[in-house]
């Protein structure tokens, strides 16, 4: 199994990375406590609905639960959130213990802004999709400066050590006595934070805390972490990503060095079976009932690739690591990275191995599945490639990072000839149905 475009240069990458920059860093209130245009208020000032009981507990484990064993750990949290947490007037109060305020709703793609005012000694933070967490603490507590604390809050703190976000770049708090705002942009696993009109995160990924060896969940609850002094917040409002959005954030990073392989309007600088495919509004879809492997009249050795895709439901494709230019695609080049509907079961009515799910490297190491955008909108990818090592990013989040050059157990046992190239085309390997690709874009190591 194997327009015109808004991002085809990179030069318009750097002017939206900079229009987002420019853009405020907190959105002007109408009046005090009312949501900014596009946000919901999260606390409604009066009490505690819409937030449940919460602590640092593996969100996907929670859902797994029996449903009455969730339930019952669930209103045991609460019975202790609701035992420590008080409202006074436009203010959410902790006192320093208890369980965390949590979101009942979960979130993905996100922004988030607040306001928070806390006590020296204080230890406190903000988790996202229930993972820890953006970090608040005293900056001045010279018994935590070996763990950081004299750098500030803000940080990505249950990041590995030396890992991008795990620090702030900056120190940003505010003395005590007066309130801290903070912007958090969420996109996948990429974080963003801003503290105090400054960006102490700048689109890190925020590791599992839980098992660092998978991604953190797709959606998961913000909660307000509590412990070690009394934490205030107020002006809570979170406003939903939709996928397009997603996608132009995505773009806007990293995008140096980045070259168009696709001029959105024929075939130029492409082989193998185009007449298979069609351009349609800027793209490149495989044709109903056809297919075969189209691929770049170009080389590639090490390099990055983002590419948008839009599925149909149960759609299957593939893009071609080092393809020699014949034979089948997914055994004879380094690998086919799968392209394919995330709910293709339900959509075919068949079964896979994990090791054909999108994102893999096809028939020999499994991506992480759940991180899709819904069917009929745009997926943003970037795929890197250095030697044996393959890394696939989907919609902001890390789906595969494996070494081919490790692989010793194959899908049926079929064997991948190709696997250690270290050359070759890249290209689409179309199976029959309408899946699209645009904004191809490739850089070269």
């Amino acid at each position: 199994m194997t327009s015109t475009s808004l991002f085809r240069l990179p030069r318009v990458a750097h002017l939206l990375a900079a229009l987002l920059a420019a853009a405020p860093l907190v959105p002007s209130l109408t009046q005090a406590g009312e949501a900014p245009a596009g946000f919901t208020k999260l606390f409604n000032e009066k009490d505690l609905t819409g937030f449940r009981g919460g602590d640092t507990f593996d969100h996907r484990k929670l859902l797994a639960m029996p449903e009455d064993k969730r339930a019952a750990q669930i209103a045991k949290w609460t019975e202790t959130m609701k035992a420590h947490w008080r409202v006074e007037g436009d203010e959410l109060v902790n006192d320093g213990q208890g369980a965390y305020a949590s979101t009942e709703k979960d979130y993905g793609d996100m922004e988030l802004t607040l306001e928070y005012k806390t006590v020296p000694l204080a230890d406190s933070g903000i988790y996202l999709r229930g993972c820890p967490q953006v970090q608040i603490w005293d900056y001045t507590e010279k018994a935590k400066f070996n763990l950081g604390a004299d750098k500030g809050s803000g940080g990505l703190w249950n990041n590995s050590p030396g890992a991008p976000g795990k620090d702030p770049l900056v120190l940003a708090d505010k003395p005590f006595g007066e309130w801290n705002t903070v912007r958090i942009v969420m996109v996948g696993a990429r974080v963003s934070v801003w503290l105090n009109s400054k960006m102490v995160v700048d689109h890190a990924l925020l590791e599992n805390y839980y098992d660092r060896k998978t991604p953190i969940p797709a959606k998961g609850p913000i909660q307000l972490q509590t412990h070690g002094g009394e934490i205030r917040w107020r002006n809570i409002f979170v406003r939903e990503i939709g996928s397009e959005e997603a996608n132009k954030i995505l773009a806007s990073h990293g995008g140096e060095g980045f070259e168009p392989i696709f001029n959105g309007k024929d075939f130029t600088g492409w082989a193998g079976p185009t007449n298979e495919y069609e351009i349609v509004e800027g793209s490149i879809r495989c044709q109903p009932n056809k297919g075969g492997t189209i691929y770049t009249t170009s080389e590639y050795n090490d390099f990055v690739n983002r590419v948008e895709i839009k599925f149909p439901p149960g759609g299957n494709n593939g893009l071609a690591i080092h393809y020699p230019g014949k034979g089948d695609t997914a055994y004879v080049g380094a690998c086919e990275i799968q392209v394919l509907d995330d709910n293709y079961e339900k959509a075919t009515n068949s079964k896979i191995d994990p090791r054909q799910a999108h994102g893999s490297a096809y028939g020999m190491v499994a991506a992480a599945r759940g991180y899709h955008h819904p069917i009929g909108e745009w997926n943003f990818e970037e795929v890197t490639v250095k030697g044996s090592k393959i890394k696939v990013e989907l919609n902001g989040t890390v789906i595969l990072d494996c070494d081919l050059s490790t692989v010793t157990e194959f899908m049926a046992g079929s064997a991948h000839p190709g696997k250690d190239r270290k050359t070759g085309y890249y290209g689409f390997a179309g199976h029959n149905d309408p899946v699209a690709f645009r904004n191809i874009l490739m850089k070269k190591f």
